[in-house]
């Protein structure tokens, strides 16, 4: 894929903004016609920049409850159980890793009592420490402004360039850094396929 230019830009931040939009809508922001914005969002979906169009629902909105911000010191070897846990849990919106591995989480708890809410959540051996900070206000806005998007190598995991390749197998595409990795993918994918 070519690197991503002003347009694409311009398209990724009106449909962050409303997902919804009619590609003639964005066209005539952008200067294009709907078919030229729906070939761009097909691209940028095929390179796997756009993986999906999803709804932003504001639980406040919905029912009451009390918004917090839970910061929990995992335990060795926990983090993608504690994530597991907090994701298949209703009240939380949000789930986030910190660069220190820490799991931090946006919820909207039926009642104030955090502490009892992790502990229920969570295995006692999964965390070391927990930290509440209720909130005032939630506001999520998605942006894309000012970002540089990097798409892996489904072979090596490198950043892909505008020099890289790509390869459909089955239903899904797949991007590469190059073609040696490109070939060494497919091969490995052929493999599996005839054993199957």
């Amino acid at each position: 894929m070519r690197d991503l230019d002003d347009i694409d830009m311009e398209i990724l931040e009106l449909l962050a903004d409303d997902a919804r939009r009619a590609y003639s809508d964005i066209g005539d922001v952008v200067g294009r016609s709907g078919p030229a914005v729906s070939e761009r969002v097909r691209k940028l979906e095929e390179a796997g920049v756009l993986r999906g169009f999803t709804v932003d629902v504001d639980r406040s909105q919905l029912r009451d409850g009390v918004q917090v911000l839970v910061d929990v010191t995992v335990a060795s070897g926990r983090r993608e159980a504690v994530r597991d846990a907090f994701r298949a849990t209703e009240p939380v919106e949000h789930v986030f890793t910190t660069a220190s591995g820490d799991v931090v989480v946006q919820a909207s708890l039926p009642s104030s009592d955090a502490y009892r809410w992790v502990e229920d959540v969570l295995d006692p051996s999964d965390f070391e420490a927990v930290a509440v900070t209720l909130l005032a206000d939630v506001e999520w806005t998605q942006s894309v402004g000012a970002t540089d998007f990097a798409v892996s190598c489904a072979e090596c995991g490198n950043t892909v360039t505008s020099e890289g390749t790509s390869a459909t197998l089955g239903d899904d595409s797949y991007r590469f850094c190059c073609s040696s990795c490109e070939r060494a993918f497919v091969d490995r994918y052929e493999d599996f396929s005839d054993a199957a």
